[in-house]
This record gives C-alpha cells, structure tokens and sequence, in this order.
C-alpha cells in the first residue's frame, strides 16, 4: 500500500502547523530518549536499581514494585533524576507532552481567523490533558 499523502492545499494553517509542531517534538523527544538511554547503559549516573537486581522487580505488579524500590507513584520519579535508570523518563514524559504543546501552538492561529470555537476547543483540550498528566484526579496505586 502506497503512504498517505497530505493534499497541502487542502489543509489548514493551523493543521500544518500542528502536524509541524508534531513532527519536530517527535523527533526531540526520540533524541532524548537516544541520550538518556546512552546515559543509563554507559553507567555515567549512578542507578537507582542496580541492574543484577532488575528481574527480581519483574514479577511484581506496579503498586508492589512502587513499594518494594521505595519510589512514590505519579510524578515522584521527578525526585530521581539523578539516577541513570530515571532520566529516561524525561523523554517519555516530553513525548506525552508534545500533545498539549500542538494544541497550545495552533490557539494563535485561530483567534487571528476569530475562530473562537476551536480556540476553546483548543485550549479545553490541552487543559484536560494538562489536568490528567497533573495527577489530580488519579485513583489507585
């Protein structure tokens, strides 16, 4: 099957400019997780858990290994970024990140058309995903 083409001309301004703003957080987010996990495997940080020890962490469900390794749930791996086997967190957070950076991107565009519904579209958007990565409604763990 042939790859999809974009037809441009077809596409709004604030489109191209989303899908851009995807494209280049894409690939910085995949450069960090390149560095960071040269990072780790280097053993230029020290680890918060020390290799040998990892398959003993493989069985366990997620609020069991919380426990066991002593790390708080949700963003407390923030507080460990010092440590080689945390700093890759970095690139996946700034992944799930790009999103909100999209919808952010595009709100001028759209108050220059006085498109004001996709403005508030735009800016619910990226406060429910702001809202949902904040950890404020989380339940369990």
């Amino acid at each position: 099957m042939a790859q999809a083409e974009i037809d441009v001309e077809k596409a709004s301004k604030e489109q191209i400019l989303y899908a851009s703003v995807l494209e280049k957080g894409m690939y910085i987010g995949l450069l960090a997780l390149f560095v960071t996990f040269l990072i780790y495997v280097s053993g230029i940080l020290e680890l918060r858990i020390p290799m040998e020890d990892l398959p003993a962490y493989w069985q366990m469900s997620a609020s069991d290994y919380l426990h066991a390794a002593n790390i708080e749930s949700g963003w407390g791996w923030v507080k460990l970024l010092g440590y080689g086997d945390f700093l890759n967190f970095v690139g996946i957070a700034f992944l799930a990140a790009v999103t909100i950076i999209c919808y952010l991107s595009i709100i001028p565009t759209l108050l220059k058309k006085n498109d004001y519904v996709y403005t508030v579209l735009a800016l619910l958007e990226a406060a429910i995903l702001i809202l949902a990565a904040s950890g404020l409604l989380a339940a369990g763990h």
